[in-house]
């Protein structure tokens, strides 16, 4: 009896210092997660931060091109009759009429004034004006596009400071990565869409592009009409892409990006030079997959008459093994070893014609040369 008397004195006093002294460990474990809950109570998904991070650099491009306009047929005999305008008392005019074409776009700022775009964009304006997310208006000057890249750099006319767009690294993005595009579609500001990276390097021979010299990011984020030159994002708001192109079609569409990587490259080259070169050898390329083997060949498709290819001897269904030190495996290979090669300079190009192995050397030049043969 003394004993279980003695127990329940023992409980008592346990649950009374309890009571009086609670342990710091219940006490820790009820406030530790009020610490992680700041974000999710603020109600601020990644995308807002991501958009405000960078929302205020995107800007909107109008352009505007004049083209002459007759009121008459170009053979019309009124113009070649100088007695009939004044035997008729008629005034006529003596020029073209001009006529306004207007198109829209989007791009961001990237650095003090300067303005990233697609060169669709701005292809053949006469005057560009670039808004702002708070209402401003300020004419733009072109200081260089490139159509193989589809990239343009403009200039704001005026004084900062200016928001500026937080570059990222494309060769850091991985397919299933969070991609937001931002733009202007139809000169609705700031529109935003989600989606995710749903693939890398797509070569736009693929989707039937031939006078462009690109390998786009695909994303399934809706990019719009007027969204073109806009930023894609990754969720840091960090911008790795320029929304450039739409394939659209039964059941959903296909947007494609231009790398950061690749417009920051182009960018630094047309703002130095007003210009870019490419270095180009004369050959399309057509990457081959053996189903058998799972190996893949890349075969030259065609050879420009006249060309650096020509000239060393590739000729078509030549296979190419290796450009400079570089064991080939794709098209896109071959296209970054002769780009790093640069123009005037030689390059070693194995390649496999029927059973036989053949070692040539190539000299590529400018792309432009190529169109001028």
């Amino acid at each position: 009896m003394e004993s279980y008397n003695h127990k329940i004195l023992l409980l008592f006093s346990v649950i009374t210092i309890g009571v009086i002294n609670p342990t710091n460990v219940i006490s820790q474990e009820l406030t530790k997660p009020k610490i992680n809950e700041i974000n999710i109570n603020s109600h601020k998904s990644f995308i807002t931060t991501a958009v405000e991070k960078t929302g205020s650099a995107v800007v909107t491009i109008d352009t505007q091109r004049y083209v002459k306009k007759r009121n008459f047929p170009n053979n019309s005999q009124l113009f070649l009759d100088p007695y009939f305008e004044r035997f008729f008392g008629l005034d006529l005019p003596k020029e073209n009429q001009l006529k306004i074409e207007q198109n829209q776009g989007s791009g961001f700022i990237f650095a003090d004034g300067l303005v990233m775009t697609n060169a669709h964009v701005i292809n053949g304006s006469d005057k560009v004006i670039v808004g702002l997310t708070n209402g401003k208006k300020l004419n733009a000057k072109l200081i260089g596009q490139d159509f193989f890249t589809d990239l343009a750099v403009l200039k704001i006319e005026g004084k900062g400071p200016w928001p500026k767009a937080q570059l990222g690294d494309s060769t850091t993005i991985k397919v299933g990565d969070w991609a937001i595009a931002v733009g202007n579609p139809f000169g609705l500001e700031n529109t935003v869409t989600l989606g995710i990276i749903s693939n890398l390097n797509r070569n736009v021979s693929q989707l039937g592009i031939y006078d462009k010299k690109l390998e786009l990011i695909q994303t399934d984020a809706a990019i719009n009409p007027g969204n073109s030159g806009g930023p894609l994002l990754n969720r840091d708001g960090e911008v790795i892409g320029i929304n450039t192109l739409i394939r659209s079609g039964p059941g959903a569409g296909l947007s494609f990006a231009i790398p950061i990587n690749k417009a920051k490259e182009i960018a630094d080259q047309l703002i130095k030079n007003g210009k870019v070169i490419h270095p180009m050898i004369g050959i399309s390329l057509i990457d081959e997959n053996n189903p058998e083997t799972n190996n893949n060949a890349v075969k030259v498709g065609y050879v420009v008459p006249n060309s650096p290819a020509e000239k060393s001897g590739i000729m078509i269904n030549d296979i190419i093994i290796k450009v400079g030190n570089k064991d080939i495996k794709t098209a896109s290979e071959v296209i970054t070893e002769i780009s790093k090669n640069g123009v005037n300079r030689r390059i070693n190009i194995l390649l496999k014609r029927r059973n036989k192995f053949i070692s040539l050397k190539v000299i590529p030049t400018d792309i432009t040369n190529l169109q001028n043969n």
